[in-house]
């Protein structure tokens, strides 16, 4: 018995998915994914970037901060 105290389990979050290559992390790897890949917010949506791009697009993507960032 619960004792009242609702203990269902949180919905899991669905795995990123890399928006320029379409790569998933490997089976398992979910969370260690959330922390290394590059998580990005495009027209109102979340958008992932694995490691493998982010390194292969890196002056790209730093063209395209604000010059305030620098």
């Amino acid at each position: 018995m619960s004792g009242g105290v609702d203990e269902a389990m949180p919905a899991a979050e669905p795995a990123p998915v890399c928006a320029t290559c379409g790569a998933g992390p490997a089976a398992g790897e979910t969370a260690t994914a959330r922390l290394t890949w590059s998580r990005g917010i495009e027209n109102g949506r979340e958008v992932w970037t694995c490691a493998a791009c982010s390194r292969r697009h890196l002056r790209s993507i730093e063209g395209k901060l604000d010059p305030t960032w620098w």
